[in-house]
């Protein structure tokens, strides 16, 4: 065995009470992510973007050692002429949403610098440790920047507060604002 783990914390292992918090915290959210979800109905989405494939709920333990939940609406991830609207809870780390865009595919950079988004620096669109925690992004965005990117992704970290109703009304702004706004299709010669 590692030398790394010499002893096994089971005190924490056993410690019933923590884990129920933590399982409850989860339900939480999930439930906040279906909801969410279910306000957005499919017809909606693809009046945004016609070729949505929907929304999707994805939970996964281990995102740097954190449970994560993940709501995915339009989910098309193609790196010329995709769109998606992600929110990310990370915890540990907090809420984000991010925007995810084809190079083709152009929403007014000023309301995502406005609306306090940065634009993703990664080599994958989705390298969230990367853009969280080492600051991957700018807020310098110019129309050289993004004639050279190979996608776009904006990202925001979001300050929950309050009930889960005031929750669910501040993120459906969130998503409402981007479904709000109009594409500009691009020069593809």
């Amino acid at each position: 065995m590692g030398d790394e783990i010499d002893q096994i914390d089971l005190k924490l292992w056993l410690d019933s009470e923590l884990l129920q918090k933590q399982n409850l915290l989860k339900t939480s959210f999930l439930e906040l992510f279906e909801d969410l979800g279910n306000n957005f109905p499919n017809e909606l989405l693809r009046e945004f973007f016609t070729d949505s494939r929907g929304k999707k709920i994805s939970k996964g333990s281990n995102l740097l050692g954190a449970p994560y939940l993940v709501l995915d609406l339009i989910r098309n991830f193609d790196l010329d002429t995709g769109a998606n609207l992600r929110l990310i809870n990370w915890f540990g780390q907090g809420m984000f949403i991010c925007a995810f865009f084809g190079k083709n595919f152009r929403l007014p950079v000023d309301h995502f610098l406005h609306d306090g988004f940065a634009f993703g620096l990664t080599e994958q669109p989705w390298e969230l440790p990367e853009q969280v925690l080492e600051h991957k992004t700018t807020r310098n965005v110019t129309e050289q920047l993004l004639s050279k990117a190979k996608y776009q992704l904006w990202i925001k970290k979001l300050e929950l507060e309050g009930s889960k109703k005031v929750i669910f009304t501040y993120l459906k702004q969130e998503i409402e604002k981007i479904l709000a706004l109009k594409s500009t299709p691009q020069d593809k010669s």
